[in-house]
């Protein structure tokens, strides 16, 4: 064993030197746009009788907010905007 208290750290694992800040996360926005729209145009295709069901419902109630705060401001209050008329609609055609 060493008596360098350096060393014996990182030769158990607990390498606490310093590290490299790691880079922050930058997701690709046309790739966001591009799931957003998918997004909206399913829910613009809900019929009565053709329904999302309950899971997809919620999942796409909390989602499709979250995603879009990604986006530049403007562009997210349309598409949510857009989103929570059609999620409106869908939870009526539910409710029937």
């Amino acid at each position: 064993m060493s008596d360098n208290p350096d060393e014996n750290e990182t030769q158990l694992g607990f390498d606490l030197g310093d590290k490299p800040a790691s880079g922050a996360y930058e997701p690709n926005l046309d790739e966001i746009r591009e799931d957003l729209h998918s997004i909206l145009d399913g829910a613009r295709r809900v019929t009565a009788e053709a329904l999302w069901d309950e899971r997809t419902y919620r999942y796409n109630k909390v989602v499709f907010p979250q995603m879009s705060r990604w986006l530049p401001e403007e562009e997210a209050a349309q598409l949510c905007f857009e989103f929570s008329r059609e999620m409106e609609r869908i939870g009526q055609l539910m409710a029937a």
